[in-house]
C-alpha cells in the first residue's frame, strides 16, 4: 500500500518544474507522479479513468492556453479528492478570491522557499489550509476596505465559530482537537456543518467567506 503523498505539477516553466521535482525527491513521504506544462494536457490525464489521481496538485495560474483558474473547476470535477495548491507569482486579491471559491486548498507565491512549499503540501494533506502570509495580508486588507455586510442567515454555533477561528489561524483538525480537548471526529463533524452552512467546499473558502460575511472580523487578525 502506497502511503506516500502523490503530487502532480502543472507549470509551464521547465526550470521551476525541475526545481520542484528535485525538492520533492528529497522528501521521503512524497512522490511526484506527473508534471505538465499546460492545463489541457493535465486535464486529459485526470479525465482518463485508468490514470492515478494525485493527492496534491500544484497549479500555476498563468499558463499558455487554458489558465489555472479556468482549469481549477475541471480538475475538481475530474478528480474530486485531489487537493489543489495554487503556486503562482500573482498576488492579486481577485485571483486569490476566485481560486478559493473554485475549490483551491492553498495559495502560495513562487517567492516561497522550497521548505515552505513542502510544508504547505503537508498542511493541506492533513486537512488544513495553506495561504502565503503576503497573500493572506493582502486579502485581509482588501476585506477591511469593504463595507461590512450582514451576517449569514445560517449562523454558526459558538463551537463552530471557535473551530472556524482556529482554522483561520492555520490549525489543522488534530491540533484543533487537542486545543479544545475534543475528539478529531467531533472536530470533523463541526467542520462539515460549517462548510454546509457557508456553502463552501474547504477551509480556505470557508475562511474567505467568513471574513466577507462578517462572521469573522479581519480587525482581530495580526
Amino acid at each position: 500500500m502506497n502511503t506516500k503523498t502523490t503530487v502532480m505539477i502543472v507549470e509551464d516553466h521547465s526550470g521551476y518544474r525541475e526545481t520542484l521535482e528535485v525538492a520533492l525527491s528529497q522528501v521521503g513521504d512524497m512522490e511526484l507522479i506527473d508534471q505538465f506544462a499546460t492545463a489541457e494536457i493535465a486535464l486529459r490525464k485526470l479525465q482518463d479513468p485508468e490514470s492515478t489521481k494525485p493527492d496534491i496538485l500544484l497549479l500555476d495560474l498563468h499558463l499558455p492556453g487554458m489558465s489555472g483558474l479556468e482549469a481549477l473547476r475541471w480538475i475538481k470535477e475530474y478528480s474530486a479528492d485531489t487537493e489543489v495548491i495554487i503556486l503562482t507569482q500573482s498576488d492579486k486579491v481577485s485571483e486569490v478570491d476566485r481560486a478559493l471559491r473554485e475549490g483551491a486548498s492553498g495559495y502560495l507565491l513562487k517567492s516561497a522557499t522550497l521548505k515552505e512549499i513542502i510544508e504547505g503540501i503537508k498542511v493541506v494533506r492533513q486537512g488544513g489550509a495553506s495561504l502565503d502570509p503576503e497573500v493572506a495580508r493582502y486579502l485581509l486588507h482588501a476585506l477591511q476596505r469593504q463595507p461590512s455586510p450582514a451576517p449569514s442567515a445560517k449562523t454558526l454555533s459558538d463551537r463552530e465559530h471557535e473551530i472556524l477561528t482556529l482554522l483561520g489561524e492555520g490549525f489543522v483538525k488534530k491540533e484543533i482537537a487537542d486545543q479544545l480537548s475534543i475528539s478529531i471526529t467531533t472536530v470533523a463533524y463541526h467542520v462539515k456543518h460549517i462548510y454546509q452552512k457557508l456553502d463552501v467546499v474547504n477551509a480556505p473558502a470557508a475562511i474567505n467567506k467568513a471574513y466577507k460575511s462578517g462572521i469573522l472580523n479581519p480587525e482581530n487578525k495580526d
